[in-house]
């Protein structure tokens, strides 16, 4: 079978679907492997580390996209590159299914086999191609460090001759993937942190890395079947604000990680609680770009609202394109692999195996997720 990797055309995306280490290992599976000139030049991959590994460098985009029997990127098609795809070709990227009806109708005409990234199940034995999650760690990461750069103070405690510097305070509302990660970075930079999440069952986690737990009565929450946070009810979410107030007000740094897949992100901080904060303060809202959880911040911008500085940088993974690059190939990899069959050398789509049921969103002409089957109706 060929492999394609297209260089990803979204502005600003310096991620790449495949390093020149999974494409070795590609080719040990016996794939032949195309990637696209200067695919990899955004995380640093030049063309001649692919040319090593055994694949073929090519600048002939549509080529590679008419010829290819399994396509591998980072961010979904655009329409008018579809009809360019060999008919019946394996695409596997992210997607956003719920909210690309005509993405997603388009690829059915087509007849593609359409993979999304975003829909493989938490399982023990998907983990390992959880793209979601090794994104997702890296973005906590990023938001403590967008934070720490922009606040106007250490976070540490810092005692010196001239005086003791008190730890920044630092509040992550979430504590799901992202939420974890940016809780153990703040604490590694010596914040004091507090965290906070709709889950009781994850209390013992944030205690694990050192943070506070805020315990807030919600009444009866919990969490899916694939482990995220169930939506609250208006008057849960009034609960949620009315019990974090004070902790926001005084924290130097606030993180928020609330988002509700394939929906809309809650609003869970008002503009009235980011006006309550120090001047000086920063938020980082990691869900700006799915409707915000803050109520005035704007994704892919910086707004200051009574001298508190609002982050609603989207694509955080970006900021360490290289690492992000790494994991996702690897994930895209472990996906490959998994549903490998050595004897014919090709990727068999199994419909009745469980991840590939949860991820595959088209094939042979029809929508065939059952979830998405429902949202197109």
């Amino acid at each position: 079978m060929q492999i394609g990797v297209p260089k990803e055309s979204h502005p600003g995306e310096s991620r790449v679907s495949a390093t020149p280490t999974t494409v070795k290992k590609l080719v040990g599976l016996g794939a032949e492997v195309h990637v696209q000139t200067n695919m990899g030049i955004g995380s640093d991959f030049a063309d001649s580390e692919y040319i090593d590994a055994g694949a073929t460098v090519t600048p002939n985009r549509s080529e590679l996209l008419a010829k290819s029997d399994i396509i591998l990127r980072i961010r979904k098609p655009d329409l008018d590159e579809i009809s360019q795809m060999k008919r019946g070709c394996i695409h596997v990227s992210y997607l956003d299914p719920f909210n690309e009806g005509e993405l997603v109708d388009a690829l059915a005409t087509h007849g593609t086999s359409a993979i999304s990234m975003e829909m493989i199940p938490r399982t023990t034995i998907s983990q390992k191609m959880d793209a979601l999650s090794s994104q997702a760690n890296l973005a906590g990461y990023v938001a403590v460090m967008l934070a720490a750069n922009k606040l106007n103070h250490i976070l540490p405690m810092m005692m010196t001759p001239a005086g003791t510097i008190k730890p920044a305070k630092v509040f992550i509302i979430g504590a799901g993937v992202a939420g974890l990660q940016a809780i153990a970075t703040a604490k590694r930079l010596g914040a004091s942190v507090t965290a906070f999440d709709t889950r009781p069952v994850v209390a013992e986690q944030v205690q694990s890395l050192g943070a506070k737990y805020l315990d807030i009565d919600l009444g009866e929450t919990g969490q899916t079947k694939d482990g995220y946070a169930k939506e609250l009810t208006p008057e849960q979410i009034a609960k949620q604000r009315e019990g974090q107030k004070q902790a926001i007000a005084e924290s130097d740094v606030v993180i928020t990680t609330a988002q509700l897949f394939g929906r809309r992100a809650p609003v869970i901080i008002t503009r009235d609680m980011v006006e309550a904060m120090k001047p000086g303060s920063v938020i980082v809202d990691m869900a700006a770009d799915s409707g915000g959880n803050v109520e005035g911040s704007v994704a892919d911008e910086e707004v200051v609202i009574n001298g508190v500085t609002v982050i609603g940088q989207s694509n955080l993974p970006n900021n360490v394109c290289r690492d992000a690059s790494i994991m996702y190939a690897s994930n895209l990899f472990n996906l490959i692999n998994e549903y490998w069959d050595k004897e014919s050398q090709t990727f068999v789509l199994d419909r009745e195996n469980d991840i590939i049921q949860g991820c595959l969103i088209t094939h042979d002409g029809s929508i065939v997720n059952e979830t998405i089957k429902n949202l197109q109706r």
